[in-house]
């Protein structure tokens, strides 16, 4: 048996704490009632019924004293784990596609791992504005960069950080940019874009209307998936900049809808 990382210093809300003991099954195949409740200074009356809940979710299976990943699961990991998942491919794909940044004018920054690693490769003398619901992305541009950063407000999702909610949508909405940088919780050649959040999905639909021209920022780990809400399709993005260890088959149908492909 794999043994668990060290316990959060302090108390978590439930769905903080469900949303670890997934990435803790994910992460070591296999998870026990009495180590977690330990772990997380719980009855294991209360991780029974967090694992009683997570499998009605689908997100992990019961098994005697414990649970595994449930393989297909639309969980959506905390952003600290999503951050080091595929960490050179991010980073290709975040100096490739700061090419496709405008000379002037305003961007729409979406959240997300990927996002942040492009940050990161935003020229510091840049004199574009900068539009994001993320509080991380606003932080690294307002600290790297002397350009004007707008947050769109909302509720905090505390896994992301980053606000997606009906306040979200309405905020942006009188907003249009020349370019929007965005990612996506899956991908597919023939399905399009989709996500397992309806106001993710309804955020996003509302940045690419805002937008002139939409850039798609994904790793090959996203294709050949499907979640349950599509908020694109090829055709309403213009270019996908992306690692070059994704599946050329696939990249060869995203280019005939019109798509313009990035390898890096």
């Amino acid at each position: 048996m794999t043994k668990l990382p060290a316990a959060p210093t302090t108390a978590l809300f439930q769905s903080e704490r469900q949303q670890e003991i997934v990435t803790l099954a994910i992460e070591n195949r296999r998870v026990e009632v009495a180590d977690l409740a330990h772990r997380f200074n719980v009855t294991t009356e209360t991780i029974r019924r967090d694992l009683s809940e997570l499998q009605a979710h689908r997100l992990v299976r019961r098994v005697h004293g414990g649970a595994t990943p449930w393989e297909t699961g639309g969980f959506e990991p905390l952003l600290s784990k999503r951050d080091d998942q595929h960490e050179s491919e991010k980073r290709r794909i975040a100096m490739a596609a700061a090419h496709e940044l405008p000379d002037t004018g305003s961007v729409i920054i979406d959240s997300g791992s990927t996002a942040g690693r492009f940050v990161d490769a935003v020229p510091a003398d840049t004199t574009l504005r900068f539009v994001t619901n993320s509080l991380l992305i606003a932080q690294t541009l307002s600290e790297r960069t002397d350009a004007d950063v707008i947050v769109i407000g909302g509720k905090v999702r505390k896994n992301t950080l980053a606000m997606v909610d009906a306040h979200a949508v309405e905020a942006i909405e009188p907003i249009h940019v020349d370019t929007v940088f965005m990612s996506a919780d899956a991908a597919s050649a023939t399905a399009g874009l989709t996500t397992p959040y309806r106001e993710e999905a309804a955020w996003k639909r509302a940045i690419i209307r805002s937008a002139r021209r939409v850039v798609m920022l994904l790793d090959h780990s996203k294709f050949d998936q499907e979640q349950f809400v599509r908020f694109a399709t090829w055709s309403d993005i213009d270019v996908l900049v992306t690692n070059t260890e994704t599946d050329p088959d696939q990249l060869a149908v995203i280019e005939a809808s019109g798509t313009t492909v990035v390898t890096a």
